[in-house]
């Protein structure tokens, strides 16, 4: 016969003062809609308090450490809010000059010279690390070779490839800074699921599991308690008699 009490704990048959049942020296009680089962003994409420304990430093190192990301993400995002800034505001200066030397010039002529102009551009790619995460940074330099007749060509066309050699660190420093968000998003995401984890489902646990047998280790006292007193009142009467 199974009954259930406005506590959520299941008896099964029998049933002692606590309203709760033992199996095999374990004891079984629910938790909302999740059965715990657990040891009542007071080894296991020790490795539950040790267990809680180290739950708790845990969970504020979590925490500090989300408080760390969260600062840091907020500087990155400063810092690409002002490079993309500049990026967007200078592909379009780059472009307007091309278009320039296209006007003032023959197509044919812009064309050849940018197919004779020549560069070399290197990317130098290291690493830097931030509470445990590596990011990557880019360092970009462009050494220019221009080949082309100076006499043919406008003004505007240098005017544009030098504009296109300033523009390119910027590009990479965007792509740099938005490599890095990315992966502070996914931490900072990663981070609070633990810390929500700890903070809303294992230290409640832990600490109903404690409460829970506490209770059933104060009550085993009294029992004890009460049984010794019984005895010897019986050992004294006995004695009397």
């Amino acid at each position: 016969m199974k009954n259930i009490t406005n506590h959520g704990i299941i008896h099964h048959g029998k049933r002692d003062k606590l309203g709760i049942r033992r199996l095999r020296g374990k004891t079984i009680y629910n938790k909302g809609t999740m059965k715990i089962q657990i040891n009542a003994t007071r080894m296991e409420f020790l490795k539950l308090r040790r267990r809680l304990s180290t739950a708790v430093r845990g969970h504020k190192l979590l925490k500090d450490k989300n408080e760390g990301l969260m600062r840091e993400f907020l500087s990155l995002i400063k810092a690409y809010k002002e490079a993309r800034q500049k990026a967007d505001a200078g592909l379009p200066n780059c472009m307007k000059m091309f278009v320039l030397a296209r006007i003032t010039s023959s197509s044919g002529i812009v064309s050849t010279a940018l197919e004779q102009s020549k560069g070399e551009l290197e990317l130098r790619i290291s690493e830097r690390s931030f509470l445990n995460i590596k990011a990557s940074v880019f360092e970009v330099s462009v050494r220019e070779n221009n080949s082309y007749s100076l006499v043919d060509t406008p003004v505007d066309l240098d005017d544009a490839i030098r504009q296109l050699k300033e523009f390119f660190p910027h590009m990479v420093k965007v792509a740099e800074l938005e490599q890095s968000i990315r992966l502070l998003a996914k931490e900072i995401e990663k981070t609070r699921r633990r810390v929500n984890a700890l903070e809303y489902v294992l230290i409640p646990q832990l600490q109903e599991s404690i409460k829970f047998i506490k209770t059933k280790l104060d009550e085993m006292e009294r029992s004890n308690i009460s049984r010794i007193m019984k005895i010897k009142e019986m050992l004294v009467s006995k004695t009397v008699v």
